[in-house]
Parts: structure tokens; sequence; C-alpha cells
């Protein structure tokens, strides 16, 4: 038995002997010939460059052998891919709850603003029209457009826009189950999904779901609410040319909404024409009722949102707006909804002012009184940390949507004038050219005599009618030698108008933007730019003061002190505080506007209790009255101004609440903020 074994083993192992020798004898034979067909490389017989030129032979395997790679690669990433079972976030959308200082929730906006609607009540020409806006070969299509992937690819790689390269079927499928996220993956996974999707559902069936599903903003998502929210009907009563404009949205509704502006309208009137242009040239639309449509259809006004009446509209739209300057939320994600925004506002505060404003509109009579109609209100109270607490933007936010409180068209008058001040006691006076800056303080003496003439450091001021510049005090009453100090504490036109020429205009305004006035609302720095000609907002002037009240430390004003979504932290910038004022000149600066309330300009603020300091400010053609002022820590600013609603012009107060004829200014925003102030002890 062991020596058949052993006579197997042999004879098996001679077997593989052989087939190895066959083998070896097979690779002696054809070793030559195989190595000779191994592509030669550099090429031999080639000199120069040439020898590294690939032949046409080299070149076509090696194309191949890539094509060959990437067939096999996009074969295995196409097998893999799943149409996924969910829809995308917009589908389960939810509320955005806004919440006061104090956690209690203060208002909730953001509800579900789509409906859903069948193919077949959408207008054959609105359904043409988004097709010849985003895709007009829609219907012939298998679902992805090679160029358009090539484009975008090409773009993407090159660092260009990225948007411009989907079918209707990729837009559907990249807004119902991925992300906006411009990456090559997603753009694969969004092409392998539209062409599947394309392969199960019909061509009806993957439009009305595009329609159903796109954002045309203003909140709303699908078709019928689109055409609510801009034409304020049903998408069946569509006409051609509406629906142009709504194909319009398609590309990016903040880009085309008129009521965002004029350069919005000039770019949706473009595609708009565009679009009726394209219907024609697809032959679905014909010329004679194209010719009809030569009036760019005008949207309403977008609906203001339910729930936010009184000052709550005003609050809302001041936290939004902070959430989209100081977050990388896009509109359209923020009103998919699920946030929760924490906002400064106090309900209290809140509660205060409002009502020492209305208190004070009963005064006003504009059925009875032309005087008193137009009449606008703004206020706003900030801390010294930068914290909005408290605004008033008008009569409610459903009834004027217009926020007052951030206007930035009312003129400040001589409550601009501690700028000047803390301008001078900073950097000094230059009263002649070329020599050295003096210092100020508040004992400074200056020139309170009216109609004194303004002085550069050339010579006498030349107004534009070439006549000399005379600085005029309020009902021509003339001081005599005044300190700096009593100057502002009192008003003093001709000494503050003369210090600011001494200082330098362009530094009083550094002293403005620094302490928290926007460069915007500065304007022209002429003489009386001292007195108040720029137009910054309540908000503004509000936090500029609390400079004052902060002992020179100055935050930017901000509404939101904490944003989360679905419970977890969202990242928002808040604002870092920084010294930007001597801590004395500050304090100066304090003590002048502390001395305007006890005996100066302001004394009838008394009331607002010990510690209170302010200013009051009227321009100096009567078109505007302010009190701006704080106590401890939080600021408050208070502008009354009439606005011509067609002109948008500033219309005078001369008369408003029945005062008197030559009557400058009025005592409407030093009450309000007296009683505000009282009522918030």
């Amino acid at each position: 038995m062991i020596e058949r074994r052993k006579g197997a083993h042999a004879r098996t192992t001679a077997a593989a002997g052989g087939r190895w020798s066959v083998l070896n004898r097979w690779w002696a034979a054809n070793r030559r010939r195989l190595r000779l067909r191994r592509p030669a490389y550099p090429r031999p017989g080639r000199t120069g460059f040439r020898r590294w030129v690939p032949s046409w032979r080299q070149t076509l395997g090696l194309g191949g052998s890539c094509f060959g790679v990437l067939a096999v690669l996009v074969a295995i990433m196409y097998a893999r891919t799943e149409i996924p079972a969910d829809l995308n976030a917009f589908a389960t959308q939810q509320d955005n709850v806004y919440y006061w200082a104090d956690g209690t929730e203060m208002a909730r906006t953001g509800d579900i603003n789509r409906q859903d609607t069948p193919l077949d009540a959408v207008p054959e020409h609105v359904r043409w029209a988004a097709l010849a806006a985003e895709n007009e070969t829609f219907y012939s299509d298998s679902g992805i457009s090679p160029s358009g992937i090539l484009r975008a690819a090409t773009r993407m790689v090159t660092g260009g826009d990225t948007q411009g390269g989907s079918t209707i079927t990729q837009q559907y499928v990249k807004n119902a189950y991925l992300n906006q996220d411009q990456t090559f993956t997603r753009k694969l996974s969004e092409m392998f999904i539209a062409i599947k999707l394309d392969n199960k559902m019909t061509k009806d069936e993957i439009l009305e779901r595009y329609l159903n599903t796109s954002w045309f903003g203003r909140g709303t998502y699908g078709i019928q609410r689109a055409a609510h929210a801009y034409y304020g009907k049903d998408a069946a009563q569509l006409n051609p040319s509406e629906g142009a404009f709504l194909a319009c949205l398609l590309k990016g509704a903040a880009l085309y909404d008129p009521a965002l502006g004029a350069e919005p309208r000039k770019r949706a009137v473009e595609r708009w024409n565009w679009v009726l242009d394209r219907m024609v040239a697809i032959g679905k639309l014909s010329p004679e009722e194209r010719a009809r449509y030569t009036r760019f259809p005008e949207p309403q006004a977008p609906p203001k949102p339910a729930g936010l009446t009184g000052q709550n509209g005003y609050l809302v739209e001041t936290a939004r707006a902070y959430v989209g300057a100081h977050t990388d939320i896009s509109e359209k994600e923020f009103a998919l909804g699920g946030y929760q925004i924490h906002t400064t506002f106090e309900a209290p505060r809140t509660t205060a002012l409002t009502k020492a404003v209305e208190s004070v509109r009963t005064k006003l009579d504009p059925g009875r009184r032309a005087a008193d109609r137009h009449a606008r209100i703004g206020a706003a109270s900030v801390t010294t940390d930068g914290r909005i607490v408290a605004l008033y933007g008008g009569p409610g936010y459903l009834e004027q949507g217009f926020n007052d409180a951030n206007s930035s068209v009312v003129p400040a008058g001589s409550a601009f004038t501690p700028f000047v001040y803390a301008a001078a006691l900073r950097d000094g006076v230059e009263r002649e050219r070329g020599k050295p800056r003096t210092p100020v303080t508040p004992a400074t003496v200056y020139d309170g005599n009216n109609k004194i003439t303004l002085r550069t450091p050339e010579g006498p001021y030349w107004d534009r009618a070439g006549k000399i510049a005379k600085a005029e005090n309020d009902g021509g009453k003339s001081w005599g030698r005044i300190p700096l100090k009593s100057a502002v504490a009192q008003s003093v036109n001709s000494s503050i108008m003369q210090l600011g020429m001494d200082v330098g205009l362009e530094r009083v305004g550094k002293v403005g933007v620094q302490t928290g006035l926007l460069e915007s609302s500065l304007g022209e720095k002429l003489p009386s730019f001292a007195l108040g000609t720029a137009t910054p907002s309540a908000i503004r002037m509000a936090d500029a003061y609390a400079t004052f009240a902060g002992r020179g430390k100055h935050s930017e004003p901000y509404s939101v002190g904490k944003l989360m979504r679905n419970g977890s932290d969202v990242p928002v910038e808040k604002p870092a505080a920084t010294q930007v004022l001597p801590q004395d000149v500050a304090g100066a600066v304090d003590d002048a506007l502390r001395e305007a309330v006890s005996r100066g300009s302001a004394t009838a603020a008394k009331a607002a209790g010990p510690g209170a300091a302010g200013k009051p400010g009227t321009e100096q053609d009567n078109k505007s009255a302010w009190f701006v002022g704080y106590r401890g820590t939080v600021s408050t600013a208070v502008s009354l101004a009439r606005i011509d609603p067609k002109s948008q012009e500033l219309l005078p107060l001369d008369g408003i609440g029945g005062r008197a004829k030559g009557a400058v200014g009025s005592p409407y925003p030093t009450d309000i903020w007296t009683r505000y102030m009282t009522a918030t002890r």
C-alpha cells in the first residue's frame, strides 16, 4: 500500500515537472517575440523631442485604456447609486421661533408655504414658460444634459459659476433629495439619480413635482403659493406673461424680485422678455400672442407675515436682518425653518417704549391739523454692550412695514454736537495751518455770540453763494464768551460750528463713525455738519451715545444673542467691545450731557431721575426733532419727522401738535424719552 502511494506521488511530481518543462520551453521559444511587442518608449529611431511624442497607436491605446477604466468606474457608481427614500428638508419645513431676552416666546414665522397642485391645474403656457427658461428639451432628454454637465464641470474646475448645467430632472433631484453644495461628487450623484428617476417616472410626474417643490422666494415653495405671493391668484389663473416672470425666479428668486430694488427689477424685466421670446422660438407661444405682452406684469407688494402685529414685526425684521448679515445662512435655508432665534429684546422695555410713544401720538390730530399728517416716530434703546433691548418702528408692522427705528433719512440736528465736542477733546484744534494742534478742555472758552464769522485756518469761510458764512444761534441769542462744556449743554450753535471748523469736519465724522454711526449717514462735510446734517438711525444714535455712557468703550449694536436649529447651536457673530475714546474724553462728554439735563437745553428731561444725561436735537430747517440720552447702561434715541409719502421728502414741523407759529422743533421726543425712562426705573 505504501509503495503504491509512493509511486502515485512520483507520477504526480513527474507530471507537474513535465508541465513546468513545457512552459519553460514555450517561454524560451517566444521570449524574444514577446519582448519585441512591448511598446518602445522613448521611441527608438527618433531624435530630439520627437523621441517623447507617442505614436498614434500608443495614444489610441492609452486613451482606450483610460476610457475603459472610466466606463467601469461610472458603471459601478451608477449601480451603487440609489434613489433616496426620503425627501429633503423642505418637506418637513418648520416654523422659525423668536424669543425675548428672558427666553419666553415672542413670535413664530415661516409657516409652511407650499401647496401641491396637480400638473393639469397649471396652464400649459405656464409650464412651458418654466421649460423655456430652464430646460426646453425636457420632454426629449434622458434626464441629464451631457453638454450642461461638461460645462458645469469645467466651471467647477476653473473656479467659475457652477450654476446652469442641470436639467429640470436634475434640479428636482437636487431640491428633493440632495443639497445645494456645488461639489463634483454631489453633481455625479445628482446625474445618476436623475437618469434612474427618468426611467422610473413619467416626464409629467417629474415636472409636476419640480413645480411643486421649487423655491420662488417670498417664503414660497411651489407654483401655487408663488402665484398667490406675487399675483394674489391661483396658478390656474396665471397668463403667459405672469408665468414668464415666475419662471425667472427659478434661476434665483433674490435676483429677480422687483420688491428688492431697482437692480433686481431691471434683471427681472430683461429675463422676462427673454423667456417670452424663447417660448416663441420653441413654438409654444405664437408671435401674435407674444406681441400682446409688452408691459412687465408688476407683482404685488410682498405680503406681510400673519401674526406679526404691533411692534413684533419690527423686532422680527431686525433680528432676521442680523441673522442674514452675521451668519452663512441663506434666505432659502432660513425659510426652511427650524431655527430658534434668541433676541436681545426685552418685553417690558418694548412695552414701555410703545406706551410712551402712543401716549404722545394721541396729541396729534391729522384729521384736523395738516401739520400733524405724515408724522413718523422712531425710537430705540441700546445698552453699553451693544444689545438692542427695545424698538419702536411705527404704528404697527402690518399697517406700516417700514421700520422708523432703522430709518436713515432724519437729520440729527443739535443732538449731533457731542461728537464735535468729543473730537475736539481728543484731537485738539488747528487754528493756523501748519502750526501744532492746540489741546482743548471743557473749560476752553469760545465766542458764543450770534452771527459770528466762521473761520478756517486760512481765514473766513466763504459759502457757495460767495458770501462769508456766519453762525446763528437759536432765537438769535448771544451768549458771549462761554466754556465749551456749557456751549454743548446749552446748544450754542455759534460756538459748536466754529469748534467743528477748528477740529476739522473729517475728524468729527471719524469720531461719529468710531462711536457707532454709519459712514453712509454722514453726508457732505460743510460747516453745518457740526449742527447735525447727518442722518443716522435711532438705533445708531442710541448706540453712539452708549459709547459716552460706557466711558469710551463701543460695541456695534446687535439683536440676536443666540441662534439654534433643532436644539443645536448655530454660529452667529457677536460684536466685541473696543475702546474708541479715551475714558477722560468720554467722561467729559458725559458731564456736559448731564449738565444739559440739570440746567441746560434738556431740563424737560429732569423727571427721568438722577443720573439722566441727554441732548435734544432740532434740524436747522425745522424738519426733524430728536432726544438722545441715557441713564445707567441704557441709551435711548427718539426721532420725529414728517415725511411726504409720495416724494419721501421731509416736511417742516411748523405747527405740529398745534404749536404756535414760529416755534422751532418739538417737545414730543423729549416727552417720549422722559415717559419711557420714568417707566423703566
